[in-house]
């Protein structure tokens, strides 16, 4: 998952999510996990997380959120980061791959937008209950039980009590208010989801890490 940002940050995406059908060869293969993004620097940006790959299937990792004033980076990315928040203009987030994930929020009113899931698009910031939410992810039940993955992280909220949620199936939580200022959480690890935006701007508070992700074969016996 891609990694919120901090001052009034948005939220960080998810990585892709996809399920695919192969036919293979009995053979060795190579499997890459993609880390999550690290934590973000003061009042910086959110990073991208990187790619999950097996054989011809690529899962983009999540795009970083955008911090204050500031759109999301665009990029390829599973599901887009949210935009910075700012006082009067609202700030872009980045597009998701179709397929793979839905879009970032746009950051407003000094709140970041929400991280893109892999369900559904990441909310606007703003100062409603649910503004700046992060994008929920997607259940499935491959391992034998129902788990959801790919959620968004919630946008950074300066100066509010905005409590951003972040997406369900592991993103990271938004900080909010400016007494102190409130660090992003880190989404969970092998979720691939985003990590939470920071509240405001000094040297503990930081954009939130995201999650590492997983990858998941199924396979038949005869």
């Amino acid at each position: 998952g891609g990694g919120g940002a901090g001052y009034s940050g948005g939220g960080g995406g998810a990585g892709g999510y996809l399920t695919s059908n192969l036919t293979l060869a009995h053979d060795a293969y190579t499997i890459t996990v993609g880390a999550g993004a690290a934590a973000s620097v003061i009042a910086g940006h959110g990073q991208r997380g990187t790619d999950s790959t097996f054989s011809t299937v690529t899962s983009n990792g999540g795009g970083g959120g955008g911090s204050y004033q500031y759109s999301a980076i665009t990029g390829t990315y599973g599901s887009g980061g949210g935009g910075g928040g700012h006082d009067t203009t609202a700030q872009s987030g980045s597009t998701g791959t179709p397929l793979q994930g839905f879009d970032g929020g746009y950051g407003l009113a000094q709140c970041g937008g929400g991280g893109g899931g892999a369900g559904v698009s990441g909310n606007a910031g703003g100062n409603g209950a649910t503004d700046g939410d992060g994008g929920n992810g997607l259940t499935s039940s491959i391992t034998g039980s129902d788990v959801t993955r790919g959620g968004g992280g919630g946008g950074g909220s300066y100066g509010s009590a905005n409590d951003t949620i972040p997406g369900t199936g592991g993103g990271g939580e938004g900080g909010y208010g400016d007494s102190p200022y409130i660090g992003g959480s880190a989404g969970a690890a092998n979720t691939g989801s985003g990590g939470g935006g920071c509240s405001g701007s000094n040297s503990a508070s930081r954009g939130g890490a995201g999650g590492s992700g997983v990858v998941i074969i199924q396979y038949a016996v005869y």
